[in-house]
């Protein structure tokens, strides 16, 4: 029989234990637990899966020592092993969040008390993280790692990674322990690494990632302020111009060679167009030139009074925002009024997100408004004619 509180220690879930005996789990009904019975324990996403695991393992242990009915009992050699993983040399941006204050929070509170709090704070972190499909790799208390990049890719990790540490700064404040509003701190690395290999065994066993990369994002969540989200030099190549940026100068890191150059995101820009966000410029455009004499040829009939109106469809990355740009820069200083509403995949949860920003935009809103001069822009840019690119 398994003792409940030895097994979740083993886990490094020990903290747990209340909750488990509150709903009267013992070692008979651990075997039959799933995910939805944690969900109601209260267990955040990581430890979830953690039990999960430590579950099917006691599944398995009970399998093996059932007697098989359609054969005579013998002496069987263990089932092999699984072969771990192999492992895959990736760009990634690492990041590593930090709860601030946790130990004078954890000395103040009942530990009962202590341990909703990083429910709730994991909880949060998750959340943001999962909006722009990041990888949580591990809990470890009042820390968060999370991987950008792997299990699955995308083309602008740097930036998705950039949103969800604001995202997660965001969302713990929104949070309070012990009576004061809840701060992180987080910091950011992008570079090659090698993920993937399995190490540990049982419910121990983790992918772990091996380079440079991860120490540097450690070391600087650790230079970050509360509140502050961190990044190095090859996150910032990689942004671009779409994030409001504070130099904090070259930096001695403990275990990191040489000095290493940081910076504080301040906030997100806004922009009109993606393309000026980008961290290269534009690229020619080639075999276009077809489509964009055809958007020529309408944009001359609109100006000689024939009205008309261009659907220019295909797939994702196939360039049809570059071939407008390209209309664009071709009119030039001819007449015009722009009027431009652009999707984003990181806002696919706000139908009218769109609207939102060329609003914004067309207004010509800062980021530190406050609430009585973006209604006082907002009135203007309605009240008036359009600008030239709204």
């Amino acid at each position: 029989m398994v003792e409940l509180g030895a097994w979740l220690r083993d886990l490094g879930l020990e903290r747990y234990a209340a909750a488990f005996r509150a709903a009267e789990i013992d070692s008979a009904v651990l075997p039959d637990l799933t995910e939805e019975d944690l969900r109601e324990l209260g267990l955040p996403l990581g430890p979830r899966k953690v039990v999960l695991k430590a579950v099917a393992q006691l599944r398995e242990g009970l399998d093996a020592a059932l007697p098989r009915q359609d054969l005579p009992l013998r002496s069987e050699p263990a089932a092999t092993a699984k072969p771990p993983a192999s492992a895959e040399r990736r760009q990634l941006s690492v990041m590593f969040v930090d709860l601030v204050g946790s130990t004078a929070l954890s000395a103040r509170l009942d530990p009962e008390e202590m341990g909703a709090v990083l429910r709730a704070y994991q909880n949060a972190v998750a959340g943001a993280l999962a909006r722009f499909e990041g990888h949580v790799a591990k809990f470890m208390g009042d820390g968060v790692l999370a991987y950008f990049g792997w299990p699955r890719a995308h083309e602008d990790e740097a930036e998705r990674a950039v949103r969800a540490g604001l995202a997660v700064r965001d969302a713990v404040s929104q949070l309070a322990g012990g009576g004061a509003p809840l701060a992180c701190r987080v910091g950011l690395a992008t570079g090659l690494v090698v993920v993937g290999e399995l190490i540990g065994e049982g419910a121990a066993q983790e992918q772990t990632v091996v380079g440079e990369t991860p120490n540097l994002a450690a070391r600087l969540q650790a230079l970050a302020a509360s509140g502050q989200v961190v990044v190095g030099e090859s996150t910032r190549r990689l942004l671009g111009s779409g994030f409001a940026l504070a130099d904090l100068g070259a930096q001695a890191l403990k275990g990191i060679e040489g000095s290493v150059a940081a910076f504080s995101v301040t906030g997100e820009r806004a922009l009109a167009s993606r393309f000026e966000g980008r961290a290269h410029g534009l690229q020619p455009m080639v075999g276009r030139d077809q489509e964009l004499a055809l958007l020529l040829e309408r944009w001359s009939q609109a100006e000689a009074g024939e009205g008309q109106a261009v659907l220019l469809v295909g797939e994702a990355g196939v360039g049809k925002s570059r071939i407008s740009r390209a209309l664009l820069d071709t009119l030039g200083e001819r007449p015009h009024i722009r009027i431009r509403y652009q999707c984003s995949p990181y806002h696919t949860g706000s139908a009218l997100w769109p609207a939102i920003q060329q609003l914004e935009h067309a207004a010509r809103f800062a980021a530190d408004d406050p609430l009585e001069t973006r209604l006082d822009k907002l009135e203007a840019a309605l009240g008036g004619a359009p600008h030239g690119d709204a």
